[in-house]
């Protein structure tokens, strides 16, 4: 994509800044689409023309003005994530003006931020947008989760859920690459958990929607279970420790059925059963892991290219719809990686 942005010029850009802090669950009153003079980059900074961004249910977290691993949105600021674009101004001898970047300033159309914050990336073998899904933190923490968190050893019986999800649907597939004998996924709704055996190769699927999650796995695992890959908290932990086998692994990523809450969550009733399993439940932060990050690409990128490794977007355009694509992603709306386009649309 070519640009024709020069350095003097004054470029007035579109964010989407925190309006409010949300009592629960979150609406679209607690976002604020802005116009703003975009300024200049300084000595070692660049200047990004976003053409893609993430929405993430961590984001959920940053919302409330909470201690926790990462600081809390500001109120009246734009909001920040994972986004892809180009450079179109540059004053860093590191980077190009043409190149496509990743960087953590999203939910703007432009971006000022030093080189040393980018990272160039190659899409010629694979379009931007997959640095934000599949290339990006998104795949790690399925890979780190399990590789080092739970690992996935040869034969063992394999569960995630929000298997449909961005992390989970790339889960399941590299539980398989890892060696796993079977794979089981849970998604809402008959729609997502066909999807997961006919697309992501899931082996069988539970619609959580359904009936009893606890049944339902007991029945697609009889035997029980060695890895759970969290992605959810509440019910689908409690089952997975029901299921659990001696000595089995457990990575707790995530816990979408409680970003919302407004009192505490009830934990798991059968945790000792973990204890006589011999279990290990273990949680995990992606930004400890960054550090595979040149071992993952490597591998994905090589998956991608030969297509064993599926991966699907739910897709939203223009900034002015990045609230409903981050509100959609905290109801289950997505199957796969939600991105928003940031083409110059909306």
């Amino acid at each position: 994509m070519s640009s024709n942005v020069t350095p003097d010029k004054q470029i007035i850009g579109r964010e989407i800044r925190l309006a409010s802090r949300p009592a629960g669950e979150p609406g679209p009153e607690n976002f604020e689409l802005v116009r703003t003079e975009v300024p200049q980059p300084g000595e070692g900074q660049i200047l990004v023309r976003n053409t893609w961004m993430s929405v993430d249910p961590y984001m959920r977290g940053r919302m409330d003005d909470a201690e926790s691993y990462i600081p809390p949105f500001r109120l009246g600021a734009a909001l920040e994530g994972g986004a892809v674009g180009e450079v179109v101004v540059s004053r860093s001898e590191a980077v190009a003006v043409g190149a496509t970047v990743s960087h953590f300033l999203g939910w703007r159309e432009y971006a000022v931020l030093d080189a040393s914050a980018a990272t160039v990336v190659d899409t010629a073998a694979v379009p931007a947008q997959a640095y934000l899904g599949a290339l990006g933190t998104t795949g790690l923490t399925a890979y780190a989760a399990l590789t080092e968190v739970a690992p996935v050893r040869r034969g063992d019986v394999v569960f995630v859920s929000g298997a449909a999800g961005a992390v989970g649907s790339v889960a399941g597939q590299l539980a398989r690459k890892l060696g796993a004998a079977k794979v089981i996924g849970s998604a809402g709704g008959p729609a997502k958990a066909e999807k997961l055996v006919t697309d992501f190769g899931f082996d069988a699927a539970i619609d959580y929607r359904a009936g009893s999650i606890a049944a339902q796995l007991a029945e697609a695992a009889p035997e029980g279970i060695d890895v759970y890959l969290d992605n959810v908290g509440g019910d689908h932990l409690e089952a997975a420790i029901g299921v659990i086998r001696h000595g089995g692994r457990i990575a707790l990523v995530g816990a979408i059925s409680a970003y919302n809450a407004t009192a505490p969550v009830p934990g798991p009733d059968n945790l000792y059963r973990a204890a006589y399993k011999e279990a290990t439940l273990r949680g995990m932060l992606v930004t400890s892991y960054l550090h595979l990050f040149p071992e993952y690409i490597e591998r994905a990128a090589g998956w991608l290219a030969d297509g064993t490794l599926h991966t699907e977007e739910t897709v939203a355009e223009g900034i002015a719809q990045a609230p409903a694509a981050f509100l959609g992603v905290l109801r289950g709306a997505n199957v796969g990686k939600m991105l928003v386009r940031l083409d110059g649309i909306g």
